[in-house]
Formats: C-alpha cells, sequence, structure tokens
C-alpha cells in the first residue's frame, strides 16, 4: 500500500451548518480555516497524515454566513505541502480585504517566490511537528531570516505541549513573529500548571509579537461538547494577554476519523462567547487583533448600547 493510500480519510464538515447562536461583532475573523477543492486541480502530497473529506470554498462560504464570520485567514494545509496555489487561488477569490493567508513553505525558499506570496496575500508560514507535509521547529532561525524583510510570523504547531517548554529559549530569542496554534496544543487534562501552557504563558507575557489562537479546542479536550476542561485553558490565555489572542474555527476540522464528534461551528463561536464573556474583549479578539496582525482594513468599533442611547 503507499503513503497516499495509507492516509486516512477525514470525516466531512457539518452540512447544512447550524445556524448562529450569538451575534457576531462587524469584521469578525476566523483566524485558522482551511479548504479543500478538487484534487485533479490541487494535487494532495503523498507523505500526508490524512486524506480530505470535500470541503471546497463554497461550502466554507456557507458556514461563515450561517454563524456570521467576515473575514478569514486561510491556512495552506499540510496534504499541499509548498504548494500554496489553492491559499492563493481563495485570496485572489475573495479579496484581500477579506482573505489573507498561512503558507506552507520550504526552508531554501527565496526572495523572489516570498515577494509573489507576499502579493498574493500572505503573511505567514506554519512549521508543524504534528502533520506532515511542512518543514518542523528545525527550521526556526533559518525560516525567521527569509521572513524578515517582509515582516512575517512563523506559526508553530507542535505535536504536544511539551514541546514548547523544550523549544522556550529557542522562541524566546527567534527573530521573527510567533503564532501558536490551538492554544499551543495543550490538553484539558494538563491543565494551566503544565509546563508546555505555562510556557507558552510566559511567550506571550515576555514578547511583544507573540500571538496564541483559541482554535481546534475540540481535539484536546477529553470531554464531549461544550469540552468544559479547556475553558480555564482558553481563560488563563485572554487573561495574559487579550491583545494577542486570536480565535480560529479550524473549518472543515480534519484529522477527525471514524466514529469521534465533528463540532458545530455555531457550538464552538457559543462556547468562545461563554468562556470570553466581555463584548470589549469578544471584538478585540475577534476583530482589532486579526487586523493588527493580518493586515486587514480596519474598520469603525462596533457602537454599543451605552453609545447609542442618546440617539
Amino acid at each position: 500500500m503507499t503513503e497516499a493510500a495509507a492516509a486516512p480519510l477525514c470525516l466531512p464538515p457539518q452540512s447544512p451548518p447550524e445556524p448562529a447562536r450569538v451575534a457576531l461583532p462587524a469584521g469578525a475573523t476566523d483566524c485558522h480555516c482551511h479548504v479543500f477543492e478538487d484534487e485533479a486541480r490541487y494535487p494532495w502530497v503523498a507523505q500526508r497524515s490524512y486524506t480530505p473529506a470535500p470541503a471546497p470554498l463554497a461550502a466554507y462560504l456557507r458556514m461563515c454566513e450561517a454563524v456570521g464570520l467576515a473575514r478569514t485567514v486561510q491556512v495552506n494545509a499540510s496534504i499541499y505541502g509548498n504548494d500554496n496555489r489553492l491559499t492563493l487561488d481563495v485570496i485572489r477569490a475573495l479579496g484581500q480585504h477579506r482573505a489573507r493567508g498561512v503558507a506552507g513553505l520550504a526552508a531554501d525558499v527565496s526572495a523572489q517566490e516570498l515577494e509573489t506570496l507576499h502579493e498574493g496575500g500572505m503573511r505567514g508560514v506554519r512549521l508543524s511537528t504534528h502533520v506532515a507535509g511542512y518543514g518542523g521547529t528545525e527550521h526556526l532561525e533559518r525560516m525567521a531570516q527569509r521572513l524578515k524583510p517582509f515582516g512575517w510570523h512563523l506559526q508553530v504547531h507542535v505535536a504536544q505541549a511539551r514541546e514548547l517548554a523544550e523549544l522556550e529559549q529557542r522562541l524566546m530569542q527567534v527573530d521573527a513573529p510567533l503564532v501558536f496554534d490551538h492554544l499551543g496544543c495543550t490538553r484539558g487534562g494538563e491543565g494551566v500548571d503544565s509546563p508546555g501552557f505555562q510556557a507558552l504563558l510566559r511567550l506571550l507575557t515576555r514578547r511583544e509579537d507573540c500571538w496564541v489562537k483559541i482554535s481546534s479546542w475540540y481535539r484536546r479536550s477529553s470531554q464531549a461538547a461544550p469540552h468544559e476542561d479547556m475553558r480555564a485553558l482558553a481563560q488563563a490565555l485572554v487573561q495574559a494577554r487579550p491583545e494577542r489572542v486570536l480565535f480560529g474555527s479550524n473549518w472543515p476540522h480534519p484529522n477527525l476519523f471514524g466514529d469521534e464528534a465533528v463540532p458545530s461551528d455555531a457550538g464552538l463561536l457559543a462556547s468562545f462567547f461563554d468562556w470570553v464573556p466581555e463584548a470589549t474583549q469578544r471584538e478585540r479578539i475577534l476583530v482589532r487583533n486579526p487586523e493588527q496582525l493580518y493586515g486587514f482594513p480596519a474598520l469603525a468599533p462596533t457602537p454599543r448600547p451605552t453609545e447609542t442611547a442618546s440617539s
């Protein structure tokens, strides 16, 4: 059996998407998602961790419309390796006022290729020790030097949160902004006092250019929805640096198989609202922080009831 044939088939996303349970602020941004189009047009790499179910852009946009997400950061999926054509095509289709991207790249990527990707709306590079297809954290320093002229960030995706503790000294010193996926990939059973999560908190509070995504927590939870064992982790991140926290749906929720539960995106946003009860903090995370990191056009602040009471 070939490597490609051995890669297991993912479950599809929820269809039709569940309608919104909460009202998102204008400009709410999904900072972590993927789409999967026709393999004949966008081939998968042979050595990959999973085989996706169909999840085209049209289906993603239906989900966004259902829940109220207005902008998107497309993360070039690991199954495409260093081929970023699909992500660039999605950004082109939606426009850079609405879409940005994070690339998969070889460590020896040329300045010319980076310039082309930057013009196409890419703003970061993902490194992963968890999924096949990207380079891993062995390329941190080398990639940082490649990215420096463009002001891009390194997006770090680890298999286990303890890796952040092992990498902490390098991560403190690497000369590029950092973005950590999925609450640092900390599991609910590990808790806020675990070495990996504490390293993440130190990085967030000691570096001014470090960010973290509240995303894909359902895969780190040992509990059924609404995954209450993840609440303390999310709230600790918001308490530590609300101006450095992002939200991501992780649609279409790849790497779920068999009888695993595919989450409702409306339910994930409802949990996020429950965990972050202050409207000003939610707007910061959903709108302002993505504007700062990814360069989206700034929107006027959402009016509060107290601001319109006299009108």
